[in-house]
């Protein structure tokens, strides 16, 4: 026996929550569920409970446009930003309409019937099925069952502990002891000075460098403007504010790379002194943005590293000893922890297999729409946010564009709303322009984006404003109806 929603959200993290606040804000009296595969709402920052877990992007961008993040810190912690979370479903009244511990495995659309069916395993190995008209997938872009963990010759002689950041033991104890943590992307800068306090000392061992900037924790002209105004309006001047200045960073990176280099790697040196080797250990080898920008707020990591309670090296690993890591170099560092931040393991959706009619769906051959559907498959929606900015920037925008979908589509009387190419080619392009592992290693496995829009991502929140929000939604749609027996059926 299968429930049927209207519309059906996979995921009650930052992306599901908020999609549930717009259709209930925009769509008003539409039925709707939201499946979670696991215990409890919040995704990212429900999963991750490593020391330190934060934000790298402020929270006047990473929370609500609806929802004025109000507290002092604008780089917030990990329990923080979940009890945001939890708030805004608490208070809009979102949580009644979770359903825990549903992990999505297949969706079905049938062509006849304009809807899909969507199965779910629960904890106790059982399958639910619904039905829904559209199926909006806000799951994330990883895999929570595992991460990347390479193998290293003679891990297994370590006669320390291992871990990954991902599955953090609560019970290590860690005050006292030497610990290494691999990787220099945002965990590893966020691991190291947080284990510091307590460690005896913490090494971060890096095969390459990353940039790496410090930003204040508090956003002083934040917290001005909200003594000063109505919290929305302050939160509203601030989101801008921020937004701009991101946009008019990257826009530096991108024309002047070598000034903006240059620049960040001063900004290290004034921090670390004129004696540290910055040229070794914060020079990568790529152009800033090519990859995403670690923050460390009130310059944490710096000045750990500047007390001598951690420190940074930077080569290959040849193996591990029973006592350590052995470099290629020949030097040892000696460990008894290693955090293994080596990475995500990219699972779009979720890893849900998806059909249409009863033939699998594959989306590698599709284009992304608006960065937000996909060429040729009706009915279905997903958030993959900004590289070049926060997450739920564009989360937010993709919801209120699928309500005006939504709205679209009941006002014309249609059911089905599906992205057709039509007859001008489309050059594929990669799903986005970005260098970083976890991408790099996923790029056969994910959908592509078009070298022309609408198929083409913008990555630029100002130019998604003006396509999501006031575009048209007839660019390159096709809205259609089933067959008038079908129709009747239903």
């Amino acid at each position: 026996m299968s429930e049927h929603v209207e519309v059906m959200i996979v995921g009650a993290g930052l992306s599901g929550i908020g999609a549930a606040w717009h259709l209930q804000d925009r769509c008003p009296g539409r039925s709707y569920v939201i499946l979670e595969a696991r215990a409890a709402m919040g995704g990212t920052w429900d999963l991750f409970r490593y020391p330190g877990i934060r934000s790298d992007s402020d929270m006047h961008t990473l929370g609500y446009s609806f929802r004025p993040w109000t507290a002092a810190k604008s780089i917030a912690d990990g329990p923080s930003i979940r009890a945001y979370i939890e708030e805004t479903a608490r208070d809009g009244g979102i949580d009644r309409h979770i359903r825990f511990h549903h992990k999505v495995t297949r969706a079905s659309w049938s062509t006849k019937e304009a809807r899909w069916t969507v199965e779910a395993r629960r904890a106790d190995g059982t399958t639910a099925t619904f039905t829904c008209n559209w199926l909006h997938m806000c799951s994330g872009y990883y895999d929570y069952d595992r991460g990347h963990a390479p193998a290293f010759e003679g891990q297994e002689s370590f006669a320390g502990r291992i871990v990954h950041p991902q599955f953090w033991p609560q019970d290590l104890d860690y005050a006292g002891k030497k610990v290494v943590v691999i990787g220099s992307g945002a965990t590893a800068v966020t691991l190291v000075p947080s284990m510091a306090r307590q460690a005896a000392h913490v090494t971060m061992l890096q095969r390459s460098p990353t940039y790496v900037v410090s930003r204040p924790a508090e956003d002083g002209f934040a917290n001005w403007l909200r003594r000063h105004l109505p919290s929305k309006a302050a939160y509203g001047v601030t989101r801008w504010k921020n937004v701009l200045m991101g946009m008019f960073f990257y826009r530096m990176t991108r024309t002047r790379p070598e000034q903006t280099k240059e620049r960040l790697i001063g900004m290290v040196r004034e921090k670390l002194g004129p004696d540290y080797d910055v040229a070794t250990h914060f020079t990568p080898r790529y152009n800033p943005w090519d990859q995403r920008l670690c923050l460390v707020p009130d310059s944490d990591l710096f000045d750990a590293i500047s007390a001598g309670d951690a420190s940074v090296e930077t080569g290959t690993i040849d193996r591990f000893t029973p006592g350590g890591i052995m470099l290629s170099d020949g030097r040892e560092i000696t460990a008894d922890i290693i955090v293994t931040a080596t990475g995500l393991e990219v699972a779009l959706m979720g890893g849900t297999q998806f059909e249409r009619d009863g033939v699998p769906i594959d989306l590698t051959q599709s284009l992304q729409y608006k960065g937000m559907m996909f060429s040729d498959v009706p009915n279905i929606s997903f958030v993959f946010g900004y590289t070049n900015a926060s997450w739920t920037l564009k989360a937010d925008l993709v919801a209120m564009y699928l309500c005006r979908l939504l709205n679209t589509m009941k006002k014309r009387g249609l059911r089905q709303a599906t992205p057709r190419i039509g007859a001008d080619p489309v050059a594929p392009e990669p799903f986005v322009d970005f260098t970083s592992g976890y991408i790099q290693r996923a790029l056969d496995r994910l959908p592509r984006q078009g070298d022309r829009k609408p198929w083409r991502l913008n990555q630029n929140y100002a130019l998604d404003v003006l396509a999501l929000r006031f575009g048209s939604v007839d660019d390159s749609m096709e809205f259609s109806n089933p067959a008038p027996s079908a129709r009747r059926a239903a």
